[in-house]
Parts: C-alpha cells; structure tokens; sequence
C-alpha cells in the first residue's frame, strides 16, 4: 500500500510540472497586480510572469501609439507620482511598455488630453484639460483667463476672473476608456486667495453614459463651516449629503463628480457627459480649472 501511494504522488501533476506558456495564459486572466504578486510567491510563475503573453493583454489595443508621443510627456503626474518614460515605442518588453504607461501620463489629441494606465488593473485613466471642457464665457474674455501653472499637466489652465452664473460641461467618447470597467470621474480645481462665491453648498454635478438618465451629487468645492451650519451640518437643503474636495499629493483638489461603468464593448459615437454648476445667482470668482480625470475604480 505504501508502494502504491508513492506511485500516486509521483504521478501528481504539478504547477511546476505545466509547461511555462500554460501558466503564462493563466496569469494573463489575472490582473497586472495578481500576476506580480505571483510571481513574488512561487518560482514557478516567476518566469511566465515576465512574458509578452501576459503584458500583451494588460496593455491597451492602441497602446503604440500611446508611446509614440513620449517624447511630450505630461509635466506633473496624477496623484503625486513622479517618473519618466521608461519604455520605448520599439525595442523594449511589453511588460516595459506597460510600466512607462503607469510612470507617466502622456499628452495626446494636440495636449488637450492626458492617458496613463491603472498600475493595478492596466485600465486606461483619462484626464480631459480645461480647453476640453465647455465654459461659460458670459462676459467673453472677461470671465476666464487661460494662464500657465506650475503643477498643471497642461499647457495652461483656466482661472474664473469672475461671472454670476456657473456652469462646466465635459464630453469624451467612450471609446477612449477601457470597455467592462467602473470609473469615477473627477473636477481638478485650485481656488485662488481672492476667491469668492464657491463656498455655498448649492453646487451640483452630473455623469451620464450615452442616452441614460444622468446620476446628480451635490458638492461643494470651498466648504465653509460658518456656511455648513447653516445647511443643517453639512446636509443640504433636502437632507442630501455634500460632497467635499480632496487634496491630492500633487497639490490639486479633486472632487468626484459621479461614476459609470462602460459597456462590454465599445460604442462608436457613445459618450461620457459630465457637468458641474452652481445653482445660485450671485457673484463668483478665484476657482481654477486643471480638467477632469476618469479613473477606474
């Protein structure tokens, strides 16, 4: 009986035992942080997990051309980080390629756009400029002034000089998002010492898919305590609760205006539709405008 249970256990297949480009297409099921973490605890995956089998899937159908424009990287990256092209669009890995799609944020579509990866799941991030928003120009060059600014991926940003009536409209095809993924998209914003009229919690943002039905928030971008008090702690007037910005790491406020979940595939002509705007009549002004971001979840 011995015998036979030995026969058993040398006749066990096991995972080191299946041929690397087996476990290669299993890891390429995963996600880009499964397949390292993988390779972390076993050798067996370690080499597999190194292959153009399982980068190849991560990365983005049109991530050549992505790289292409590498040469015209964004100056402040996302949340933070910091870091330079580290692939090239030729000659290099496709692991690589998929790391300096994660290090940096590329400048397309003529710098009105930024792309970047999501290092955890490889879904694309999108940042739309505010040359790519639609502004309310009420007074004509009188109510925005487009400027340079340090900590801005973009050329130039737009800073509210002043107008009563506050309204910003975003749109990016589908089709420039990753397909079967959760986003949440966000307002970048700064707010100037001199601002006024962005504290009152009568602010609200929408995120529609297409032809569906727009989900709405209320925000406030410049929460004021003395203000809060009065909107019953922090609800708003109907008992809604109001959503506050986030200072980020690299020292933009965000505040997110809504989700979404893209379809299975992608809809040529579908879009993203997003707005925010200011429900009351009254002056405002100091509010700086970096864009809006689409993050996966």
């Amino acid at each position: 009986m011995a015998m036979a249970t030995a026969a058993t256990e040398e006749d066990r297949t096991r995972l080191c035992d299946l041929p690397e480009a087996c476990v290669a297409h299993v890891l390429a099921l995963t996600s880009p942080r499964d397949a390292c973490r993988c390779a972390a605890v076993s050798p067996c995956f370690r080499d597999a997990a190194e292959s153009d089998v399982i980068w190849a899937r991560f990365l983005p159908l049109d991530y050549r051309a992505i790289l292409q424009l590498h040469q015209a990287p964004a100056r402040r990256l996302p949340l933070s980080r910091s870091g330079s092209m580290a692939a090239s669009p030729s000659g290099s890995s496709k692991k690589e390629a998929f790391l300096g799609l994660t290090d940096v944020a590329v400048l397309v579509e003529d710098g009105g756009m930024a792309v970047w990866l999501a290092r955890g799941s490889g879904a694309k991030c999108v940042a739309l400029s505010a040359r790519r928003l639609s502004l309310p120009w009420e007074d004509g060059e009188f109510s925005w002034r487009w400027t340079p600014h340090p900590l801005s991926r973009f050329a130039d940003v737009a800073q509210l000089v002043d107008c009563m009536c506050l309204d910003i409209y975003g749109r990016l095809p589908t089709t420039a998002l990753t397909p079967a993924t959760a986003y949440a998209t966000y307002l970048v914003f700064a707010t100037t010492d001199a601002h006024r009229g962005l504290s009152f919690p009568d602010q609200e943002t929408t995120v529609s898919l297409g032809g569906s039905a727009p989900s709405r928030h209320t925000v406030c971008i410049r929460p004021d305590t003395a203000e809060a008090r009065r909107f019953r702690g922090g609800k708003g007037a109907h008992g809604v609760d109001v959503r506050g910005p986030v200072l980020r790491g690299d020292g933009w406020w965000e505040i997110e205006m809504g989700r979404l979940r893209t379809g299975n595939e992608a809809v040529v002509g579908e879009e993203v539709a997003v707005s925010f705007e200011m429900l009351g009549w009254y002056p405002k002004r100091g509010l700086v405008v970096e864009g809006v971001e689409f993050r996966p979840l």
